[in-house]
Order: structure tokens, then C-alpha cells, then sequence
């Protein structure tokens, strides 16, 4: 319970200085003083827990779930007194004392509480004797000057002669399909090489068509059949049969290589097995599986056995995850990392984790000795077990703040692809990161983040085009170690993110927190506020899992949000005051024609007072934009608002400056909405913003009311975008500027030249759809001097004049569907940081351009990539030698 007590403390500090707010004190009656003091104890009680978290007995088990309940207490306490304020509004001075004395003696009860634990955790220390902070520093990883990172997850250690056999087994001479089957024990790197097959040059030139699907243990036919029609333009809702006979079709005549990751059951081929031709033209299927049977049962070739690593091959590995090549360069540790190699047992997963969590180390040989008597103690386990003890090891290693993240991940399903910012504002949301002065709590869980990955427990999967990682996956053994401490922590009592999914393929049938289709049972739910007196009660419904990872439901107050949509009755959204995230998707088709939802958020929106991340994303297009209420403008604790159908109101100036307090939204650093209006009221209340996007239509794009001329005020906006936007007046954009995409905007050339020499720090540009005066872009000197991502897209752009000297720093050029541009220009080439150029829908004169260009510099021993629709230029030659 020590990690759900530490989650809660952090949780609650949030509350306690969201309470705290100046914008909030002229509304609520509160004694500040006695806020101060419970913050204070609370901060005391985390800071134990950080010091002292590889030290937890089971007296501190106890005191640690008395924290959890005591701080759910506290969080229950300050929002039943906060919410009936927002709610009443003005009462007479009488009523409010008597509501503040009330609130005082609840405080109090909550601060003898925390006073009792920490008066027992003290003598619990005291206990510990004098070796307390030895032993911390015998177990705690501290990181150093010689920390070393480690390698990618898909490292060949060890396995290259298997790389070999498979790709024989895939090229082979033989015509007719084949099913090759990877069979062996979850970790041992089956995964892994069928990726490094799927992914080999030489394979790729071998097939017409690749595609990679993994199996989870529940898994779904439509999806599975979409997954491998890899196409956005087929229905959801297409039945089973109707997909399969399109995905014959599209195989049919093709010589193909289907990989089926992390198979569970000869079910999943039965179903499938029909709509897979045999063309006779040596069409592979690779599959992985834990299970003999299945490969047995699946496969039309021998099943190949993945064997355990061999002590020279696992030694190799674990040091090139823990020094990036395969020797120790300290001598001191050489014995010990051999030892700890083989305690491994040649199992590649527990050598990559343990591997990560020895980069980490100060390679002192004390540290790798304790490392290695723990991986000894684990030498006889079996199977399964032997990794998630190992894997427990990596885990119980964290540091406590790590520890809620990392399980915070259980609520993504097996298999899951994890989009980064959905996992950071996962864990802002649930109040898991600590606030640092100076950074935004997105910054610290940036960092928390690339901490865990360094550590291999999350594993990159997709990369920005930018640099950045947009997509992490958790090993399917390191999902069933998250979900076994999650349960015994009973992390999240109640779910402060709410995601509403709200679609006519599950209208009516869905649990309202999660979106799961089918719940299980209706709760009974009371509102604070819901418009009328006949409607005083909610039944919202929810699903199993939920009611379990959500005791305290019933505890919480409740508001409604009202849904609108046309041609269907009014839909409940029930949703609790503590909430901190909200994301609100709706999709609807009927009759190939999206109709109208229309969201109705009550004037109450101002009760979700946590509410730190709001997202709507309305899959329908409308020629009157949404307008938020203006209580928008009321919650200074906003980080994160996503509202691309909505428009902003403008501020109502006597109503936020009561008694001349004017509310600033000093958090918000990441803001899209439609038709944003640049006015001085509302530049000054989002002083800190960092990212923004807007749409703006044909109607309003000349419009002064929306001008952009004050958007240079904006001096730390890092990234912009906008959409339908007319530049044709001159416009001025922010210095600070990293990032800017511009979207079906109207941009004369000249501006172009301002946008260069005018933003020192941009460092990636975007182009996607403009409307240029004239068909010539010529650069000067002086320009685009930190650029390093330039990507344009359907673009009238036919001569491009560009030197060396006017990108120095481009390391990525993207051009898509350019067909009216002659050439690329051949100044691009010399650009010594350029490593890749990406065409795609590009007309043969700026392919044969891009080809000269790479020849040229392979003259010269640059390294360059070019890729064409995703190939490489040089293996799609190699295919019409062939032809």
C-alpha cells in the first residue's frame, strides 16, 4: 500500500494547492492557515515515503493504508465544502460561518490523523537504528556521470544465426504458403526476431505485400481483419465475411508475408485460414506463440524452438544493454556481471531488464554484488514465475514516484500501442506527478517517462517526425507484473479520468467511465446539480472493472453534462467534481451522412474545479461552431483544452474582475479551439501558453475581429498551427516559436522570408495544403538557420531555389503529393546534416532528382536515405532490375 499512499499524498497536495489559489479565494471561505498546516504534514509524510520506500514492513503496510484512506478523507472533505460554495453562491455572512466552522473541525479531525501516523512512523525510524541510510544507499539506484544508456528493445544479441534461418525459411524456393510458426517461453525473444526478419531489407524486396498484426489472448475478428487490411476507408461495422472476402481479394495474385504476433489459440487460424490465398508464388505466414500446441497445430513447417541464450551469449547481452557493446569496460565488474548473466538463465527479457537497470547503476561493484545475489535467489524458479520475480527486482528498484506511473499503465489493454501525450495526461490527470518549481507537470512527466524507458520497462515504438517519441509499449510480462502489484496496491480507489465514447455502434450499452461496451450493472448516483428537481437521481452504468477499481463511486458528487444529437434522445453524462481529465469523443454515420451532437455543458461547469484536461473531439464538421460558457475562463487550474469544435467566448472582464482580480489561466500551456480571437483580454490570461492550434473559416478569415496581430505577445509559444488562415496581410508570429504548421493557409512568398528570418528557433515547419501567390520559392541567406524538419504537401510549388547555406541544420525533408514541382533542388543534397529525404505521391521529375541527388552523395561516402511511398529508392531500383 506504500506506492497507493505516496499517489494519494501527491493527489491530495494538488487539491490542497488547487484550494489555494488566489483566483479562488474571493469565492470560497476558507482558513488558509489550516490548509497551510495540512499541507505541510502531508508534504512530511510523502518525503518519509520517498526517503524510506526500499525499507516498507508490514507495520508501514499498515500505516501506509491508513494514509490512503485518511488522505481520501481529506480530498472527500475540502471538495463537499468547495462544491457546496460554487453552488450556492451568495448566501448571508451567518450561513457562511457556521459552513466554515464545519469545515475547520473536519480539517482538524484529518490533521490528529495524519499527526497519530506520523507519530508511529517516527518511532518506527527510530527503530531502524542509525544504518537506515547505509542500507538506502545499498538498494537505491542513484544515477551518475558513467550511466551509459542502453540499447533498442529489438537487439539481435545472441540470436543472429536464428535471423538466418527464418529469413532462409521466408525466401525459400518453395511456392506453395507456408506457416512458420516461432514457438518458446514469453521473453525469449520471439518477438524480436520475427521484427528483425519483417524488417530486413532483403525480405522486404522479397514480398508485395507486408503486414504486421499482433494477437492478444481476447481478441477480435473485425479487428484483426481491418488490422490487416491496414485501410481507414472500410466501415467499423462491416461484417466478418464481407472483410474477409476483401482481404482475399487483396492478397490474391500477391506474394505476401503476413507476421501473427503473440498467437494464443489454433481459434484464431480456424477463423482466418479461408480467406488466406495460396497463390502459389512462395506467400509466407510468420506467427509467434508461447504455447507447442498452437505452433504444432498452426504451423505447416516444424515449429522453430527459441532456446535459452547460451553464458557467453547472455554475458554479450547484458553488456551491450548496460555499455552499448558487447565487453565490460571495468574489470572490477566483470566477475560480477557474468554472475549476474547467468543468474539470468539465458532468458533474454529478464537480461534486457536487469541490463536496464544496471545502465542505471553507479557501477559500483557493491551495488552489482546485491544485484546479483537477488538474480541468484531466483535461479530454480520456474517459467513464468522466474520472470515476474525478475522483473519484480527491476520494479522494486524505482524509485516510489516511478512506481504509480508504471502501474498506472495497467488500464491500457494486452498489445495496447500507447500514445504518449493520452499516457501523460493519464498520469497528470490521476494526480501521480509531483509538482517541481519551474517545470510544468507535463516537463516532469516527460521526465518520468524517459526514466522508465531507460529502464526498459516501457518500450519505444513510433518516433515524431520531430525526434520525439509518440508511441511506447509495456511487454506483455511487465503488463502481467504492473497488474499483479496494482491489484495488491489497490493503486486507484476512484478514477479522476473520465472518457466519454459515445457512438450509435454501442448507443445506449456503455459503461460511462470507460466506454467498454456491455457493463455489467447500474450504479445509483447522486448529483449536485441537474436543472431540474425531477431528475435528482443519475443510474449511469458500469462495467465490472471498473466497479472494482472504483470503490469510493457512490462517495463522490456528481454533475450532468446533457448530449444532444439529432435523430437520437438526450444522453447523461454523469460526472464527479473531483474529475481532473475529461476527453469526450462522439462518432456517428448514419445513412453516410455524420449528424449534428451537440454538447450542452451547464453553466456548473465551473464544480469540475480539478479539471485540469478537458478534450472534445466531434467527428462532424458545422457551419455554427460550439461556444464554451464562460466559466472557461474561471478554472486557473487548466493545463490542457482541446477543443477543436468549440470557440472560445471572450472573457467577461466584469465578471472575472470582481474586487479587481483579474482570473489568468497562468497553467494553460496547450490550447485548441476553433476561431481563436488574439484580443489583449485574452492574451493576458494565458500568459504561459506553449502550444496552440485553430481553424478558422472562409467567413472569417478577413475578419479583424479575429486578427492575429497581438499574437507575438505570446513570448513562450513553442509550437502553433493553424488552419484556413489568410497570411495575405502580413502577419507577426512569436520569436520563441519551434514549431509552426500551416494548414490550407493563403501565404504570399514574401512571408516566407519573414517566417525565416523573423523566428531564430524554429526548428520544424510544416506545409500542408497552402495557397501561395505565384509558383517560385526562392530563398536568401539568413533564413531557416536552426530548421530541421521541413515538410510540404500538396503544394502549386514548381521551381524551388535552395544553397547549402539556407537549411544548414535540415536533417528531414518531406514532400507529399508535389506533382507540379520540377525538382528537388540540388543545393539540398549538400546540406551536411540532411539524413533522409521522404517522398511520397511525388511525380517521377522530383524522383529522378531525389535519385541523383543520392547518387551524388554516395560519391562522396555521405549517408543519405532516400524513401518513396515508405521504400527505400534503392531496394525499389533493385525491384525493376527484377522486373
Amino acid at each position: 500500500m506504500a506506492v497507493a499512499a505516496y499517489a494519494s499524498l501527491v493527489s491530495l497536495t494538488h487539491f490542497l494547492d488547487n484550494v489555494q489559489h488566489p483566483a479562488r479565494r474571493h469565492r470560497l471561505h476558507l482558513d488558509i492557515d489550516r490548509i497551510q498546516s495540512l499541507r505541510e504534514k502531508v508534504q512530511f509524510l510523502q518525503e518519509f515515503l520517498e526517503v524510506h520506500s526500499q525499507r516498507i514492513s508490514q507495520e508501514v503496510e499498515d500505516l501506509a493504508r491508513q494514509i490512503t484512506l485518511v488522505a481520501d478523507d481529506a480530498e472527500e472533505t475540502i471538495d463537499l465544502h468547495v462544491v457546496d460554495q460554487l453552488r450556492e453562491g451568495s448566501q448571508d455572512e451567518s450561513h457562511h460561518l457556521a459552513v466554515l466552522s464545519s469545515f475547520c473541525q473536519n480539517i482538524d479531525k484529518i490533521i490528529e490523523k495524519i499527526d497519530s501516523i506520523t507519530e508511529d512512523l517516527l518511532m518506527i525510524k527510530e527503530e531502524w537504528g542509525d544504518d537506515v541510510q547505509e542500507q538506502n544507499s545499498a538498494i537505491f539506484v542513484p544515477v551518475s556521470s558513467k550511466t551509459l544508456p542502453s540499447s533498442g528493445d529489438d537487439t539481435m544479441v545472441g540470436f543472429e544465426e536464428s535471423l538466418l534461418q527464418i529469413m532462409d525459411v521466408l525466401s525459400g524456393d518453395e511456392s506453395n504458403l507456408q506457416i512458420v510458426p516461432i514457438v518458446g517461453m514469453g521473453g525469449i525473444g520471439k518477438t524480436t526476431l520475427a521484427r528483425n526478419a519483417f524488417n530486413h531489407p532483403y525480405i522486404i524486396n522479397q514480398f508485395d505485400i507486408l503486414t504486421w498484426i499482433t494477437i492478444s489472448q481476447e481478441y477480435n475478428m473485425t479487428e484483426i481483419l481491418l488490422g490487416l487490411l491496414n485501410t481507414g476507408s472500410i466501415k467499423e461495422s462491416a461484417e466478418i465475411e464481407e472483410l474477409g472476402k476483401l482481404l482475399y481479394q487483396k492478397l490474391f495474385g500477391r506474394k505476401y508475408l503476413i507476421v501473427m504476433d503473440d498467437v494464443w489459440s489454433t481459434n484464431i487460424w480456424d477463423n482466418l485460414r479461408r480467406f488466406f490465398p495460396d497463390n502459389r508464388n512462395g506467400s509466407r505466414i510468420l506467427t509467434t506463440t508461447r504455447l507447442t500446441n498452437v505452433a504444432v497445430s498452426l504451423g505447416s513447417l516444424k515449429p522453430y524452438l527459441m532456446d535459452f541464450l547460451d553464458h557467453d551469449k547472455s554475458w554479450n547481452l547484458l553488456c551491450e544493454k548496460v555499455f552499448g557493446k558487447k565487453s565490460c569496460p571495468y574489470s572490477e565488474l566483470e566477475g560480477i556481471g557474468k554472475n549476474i548473466a547467468y543468474g539470468c538463465k539465458g532468458l533474454p527479457l529478464a537480461l534486457v531488464v536487469i541490463g536496464g537497470l544496471l545502465s542505471k547503476s553507479n557501477m559500483q561493484p557493491e551495488y552489482w554484488m546485491s544485484v546479483a545475489s537477488n538474480v541468484n535467489s531466483f535461479a530454480n524458479s520456474q517459467d513464468n514465475e522466474h520472470c515476474l520475480k525478475i522483473l519484480s527486482l527491476s520494479y522494486n528498484n524505482l524509485p516510489i514516484h516511478l512506481k504509480s506511473c508504471f502501474l498506472g499503465m495497467r488500464v491500457f489493454p494486452e498489445d495496447h500501442e500507447i500514445n504518449i501525450s493520452k499516457l501523460i495526461n493519464l498520469w497528470v490527470a490521476q494526480g501521480f506527478i509531483k509538482a517541481v518549481r519551474g517545470k510544468s507537470l507535463k516537463e516532469v512527466a516527460e521526465e518520468y517517462l524517459k526514466d522508465l524507458v531507460d529502464r526498459n520497462l516501457i518500450l519505444i515504438r513510433r518516433w515524431t517526425r520531430s525526434g520525439k517519441i509518440k508511441a511506447c509499449i509495456i511487454h506483455d510480462l511487465l503488463r502481467d507484473l504492473c497488474l499483479k502489484e496494482f491489484e495488491r496496491e489497490n493503486l486507484i480507489r476512484v478514477s479522476k479520468v473520465e472518457n466519454i465514447e459515445f457512438s450509435m455502434k454501442y448507443h445506449g450499452c456503455v459503461c460511462f467511465l470507460c466506454s467498454h461496451p456491455y457493463p455489467s450493472e447500474s450504479i445509483h448516483l447522486q448529483p449536485v446539480l441537474v436543472g431540474s428537481r425531477s431528475a435528482t437521481t443519475a443510474r449511469p452504468l458500469v462495467c465490472e472493472a471498473c466497479r472494482i477499481m472504483n470503490p469510493n463511486l457512490i462517495r463522490l458528487r456528481w454533475m450532468k453534462v446533457i448530449n444532444h444529437v439529432l435523430g437520437f434522445p438526450g444522453e447523461n453524462f454523469p460526472q464527479h467534481t473531483g474529475l481532473r481529465c475529461v476527453s469526450i469523443k462522439a462518432s456517428y454515420q448514419r445513412w453516410n451522412t455524420l449528424a449534428e451532437v451537440k454538447f450542452v455543458y451547464p453553466s456548473t461547469v465551473s464544480l469540475l474545479w480539478n479539471l485540469q484536461i478537458l478534450v472534445v473531439d466531434l467527428d462532424y464538421s458545422c457551419s455554427h461552431p460550439l461556444v464554451l460558457p464562460f466559466e472557461i475562463w474561471e478554472m486557473p487550474q487548466l493545463t490542457h483544452l482541446s477543443v477543436g469544435g468549440f470557440s472560445l467566448r471572450d472573457p467577461q472582464i466584469n465578471r472575472l474582475e470582481r474586487d479587481d482580480r483579474t482570473i489568468i489561466l497562468e497553467n494553460l500551456i496547450t490550447l485548441s479551439t476553433r476561431t481563436f480571437r488574439c484580443s489583449a483580454e485574452v492574451i493576458k490570461r494565458v500568459p504561459n501558453l506553449k502550444k496552440l492550434q485553430s481553424s478558422y473559416s472562409n467567413g472569417v478569415v478577413k475578419d479583424s475581429y479575429y486578427s492575429l496581430c497581438n499574437l507575438p505577445q505570446l513570448n513562450k509559444l513553442a509550437s502553433l498551427s493553424l488552419e484556413y488562415y489568410s497570411l495575405s496581410e502580413g502577419i507577426s508570429f512569436p520569436a520563441s516559436l519551434e514549431k509552426l504548421t500551416l494548414s490550407r493557409c493563403s501565404i504570399p512568398w514574401e512571408e516566407m522570408t519573414i517566417i525565416g528570418s523573423s523566428l531564430p528557433d524554429l526548428e520544424v515547419l510544416k506545409l500542408k495544403n497552402p495557397t501561395f501567390q505565384g509558383a517560385e520559392w526562392n530563398l536568401v541567406e539568413e533564413e531557416f538557420l536552426r530548421l530541421r524538419v521541413l515538410s510540404i504537401s500538396d503544394c502549386k510549388l514548381a521551381r524551388w531555389r535552395v544553397e547549402s547555406n539556407h537549411f544548414p541544420k535540415l536533417e528531414k525533408l518531406f514532400l507529399k503529393d508535389m506533382h507540379d514541382l520540377e525538382e528537388i533542388p540540388y543545393g539540398i543534397g549538400d546540406i551536411a546534416a540532411l539524413g533522409s529525404i521522404h517522398l511520397d505521391s511525388c511525380g517521377n521529375s522530383v524522383i529522378n532528382s531525389a535519385k541523383q541527388i543520392l547518387e551524388e552523395q554516395l560519391c562522396y561516402d555521405n549517408e543519405l536515405e532516400v524513401l518513396v511511398d515508405g521504400k527505400d529508392i534503392r531496394l525499389l531500383e533493385l525491384d525493376d532490375d527484377d522486373k
